[in-house]
Parts: C-alpha cells; structure tokens; sequence
C-alpha cells in the first residue's frame, strides 16, 4: 500500500504530511485518522494554521520535503482546489527526489476517475484548470496520473472506517520503524500468560467480549493486562487503559454519582483523544460508544460502583469490542451483568519462574550459577 523510491540522507521533522480537500472529510474521517494517528505516537503535518494564497509556499513546501510519510486522501472535491494539486505536485516530486513513502486513501472516489481525470472529479478538475498555464495542468494530470497508479486504500472495499483507517496506521507505523512494545519482555511467564489467555478469549468476533483477570495483589495482572492492550490496540480506532482505578477513585462516605460521573469522564477523554467531554448524566457513555468498536481495560477495580454504571448493561459498547477488568475480587466479576466471557485466574509462578525471579532481582541474570542451582534444587 506504500510507494517509495530510494531515500537520500534527510532530517524528517514529521512523520506524515497530510493532503486532503477539507470539506470532503473535515467532519468525520479526517477526525478519525487524526486521533488514531496521535494515539500511536505518529505526528502529523496538516496546513490549517497556513494562510492559503495563490500557490504553495515555501513554508508548505518545506514541510512536504520534511515528512517521511505523505497520505494523500483523495476525495470528490480534492481536484476542485489549486492549492491541493499543488500540494500533490510537490509531493510526487518529493517521492521522487528524497525518497518520500507516499500512500493513498481513495474516500467515495473511484481511482480511474482520478487517473484519468473523468466523472464528477473530472469535472472538478476541468473547472479548476480554467485559466491556468499549459504548464500548469500537464503538471497536475501527471501528478494526478501518478498518485493513482499507486495501491492504495478504497473505503468501498473496506468494511468500515474503522479497518480502513486502523490499515492505514500500521503501514505507516511499519514505514516509520515503529515496533510493538517490548516493555515487559523480561517479565517471566508473560508469554505463557498470554498464550493460555488468548487460546481460550477468542478475540475475531463482532460481539462484546469481557475478560476478567482475578488474582492477589502483586501477582502481576496489571502487566498481563498491560501486554494484551498494547497487542490489540492497533486493531482499535477507540482504547483506553484506565489505570489503578481503585487508587485513583476511592469511594468518599455518602453519594458516590459523582465519582461515577468522573471515572466515565476520564474514560471518554482518554478514549476519544480530548479533555474537555463533559459528563452530565450516567448514560453519557453509552450515548457515545454504543456504535462504536472500542478497547476498553478496568484496572485494579475494587468496588461495584466503579463497574456499576460502564459495564452491566450489553449495549453500552458496539459489536466487535473487548473490555478486560483485573481486579483482587473475583466475585465483582462473577456479578456482572454484561457477563465475562472468560475469567483468568492468575497462577503462582512455577518453581522454575519462581527461580528465574529470585536471580533476576539477585544477579541481573536469567538463570543461577550452578551452585546456586543445585542448592535450589535441593531446596
């Protein structure tokens, strides 16, 4: 889906340049693609703050030059502006010159119509040629011409936005280097955790999945749960990971609403990448996640309100999303009206973990001496 050529030594300053036709899809796609792009760390490029003139300045041009990554997000109305073909001409030069990746998203467009400029966005770019040089519009029928030839993305033939977009990240993510978290890759027993975990939560399916992790304190359901989240989340345009909820929202003497209205607003400004969703009644999450396939992980919850108004009603949540809850008290989970599709008890470590722990935390090392060995093996 990416199209490079050969990159010269280049400082990049950003990791994508942004190209679209604003009243296409400023409301709601080009929304998504921007939050799902910060969430996984990408920084991005977009020319709001410019004040457009006649053509593309130096300024914009310095910022195409300085992306790795150009998305161009082809739409109806894209060739109805000057400023994005040109935009586009610089961007296939760049490809050209520095090696830029460059990736297309064809949205409610058909990629012939855009290489052979014909149909409603050949009319669009008809009228926008009007007046303009020789030079000028051979320029954008070759940058035009060239942009489609490359494989990209069709939102007709992908199931929902969602998809579309979360593709599009990891490509970039791969483009860029950007690998999976490899932060708890020392801790023992994690890989046999997760195994065992994912063998019996089948995770492909449209309905709500809820997995419970119980177990005591300091078992490490925190980093289990931790280790799931960052191997589904790139699979979510919605996550969140509500950390230690039972120290960040101890339950005072008398009414506990309020708190329950803090904890949904902390989840949705997570969620939705903003601080300033207010929550003024106990449905408000539902009123914004029902359609929508999210990641959602309840750490560390203590307290049946905390569950109470997020997570016992089916419907609060859409088809395809997973909530995981860790918790110390297993019969939280088993009152829940939403229903745990799967409760993981999580073990003690094995005589071989419980000795690969103690010489970690003792010498730095995997595995003992052999002395030490035999003694604990004898021990």
């Amino acid at each position: 889906m990416m199209a490079s050529s050969s990159s010269l030594a280049l400082i990049w300053l950003y990791h994508v340049f942004l190209s679209f036709r604003g009243e296409d899809v400023r409301e709601g796609f080009l929304s998504h693609v921007l939050e799902k792009f910060k969430s996984k760390g990408i920084i991005v490029f977009i020319d709001n703050e410019i004040q457009r003139g006649e053509s593309v300045g130096p300024v914009l041009v310095g910022a195409i030059r300085q992306s790795r990554v150009a998305v161009v997000l082809l739409s109806l109305n894209y060739a109805s502006s000057s400023w994005c073909l040109d935009e586009l001409v610089e961007i296939m030069k760049c490809r050209k010159e520095v090696g830029q990746t460059v990736t297309t998203i064809f949205y409610k467009v058909d990629p012939s119509d855009v290489r052979k400029q014909i149909g409603n966005f050949g009319k669009a770019f008809d009228e926008t040629c009007v007046d303009k040089t020789e030079k000028v519009k051979q320029a954008w029928r070759q940058a035009l011409q060239d942009v489609a030839g490359i494989a990209g993305y069709h939102s007709s033939n992908c199931g929902n936005e969602a998809d579309l977009i979360n593709k599009v990240a990891s490509d970039v993510m791969a483009v860029l280097g950007f690998t999976p978290s490899k932060d708890f890759d020392d801790f023992v027993g994690i890989g046999t955790r997760i195994t065992k975990i994912k063998s019996k939560f089948i995770l492909q399916s449209e309905q709500v999945k809820v997995l419970g992790i119980s177990g005591p304190a300091g078992i490490g359901k925190t980093t289990t749960a931790r280790v799931l989240y960052n191997q589904l989340s790139p699979d979510f345009l919605f996550n969140t990971f509500l950390e230690d909820i039972r120290g960040s929202y101890e339950k005072p003497c008398g009414n506990d609403y309020r708190l329950k209205l803090r904890l949904q607003e902390n989840m949705l400004c997570q969620i939705f990448n903003k601080g300033d969703i207010e929550v003024c009644h106990l449905g408000r999450a539902q009123e914004m996640l029902s359609d929508k396939k999210v990641l959602v992980v309840l750490d560390e919850v203590d307290n049946w309100w905390q569950l109470e108004e997020m997570a016992k009603q089916p419907g609060w949540v859409g088809p395809g999303s997973i909530i995981i809850i860790t918790t110390d008290d297993r019969k939280l989970l088993k009152a829940l009206v939403l229903g745990i599709n799967h409760i993981y008890k999580m073990p003690y470590p094995t005589s071989d973990e419980s000795l690969q722990i103690f010489c970690q935390y003792a010498s730095g090392q995997k595995s003992p001496d052999h002395g030490l060995g035999s003694y604990w093996t004898c021990w």
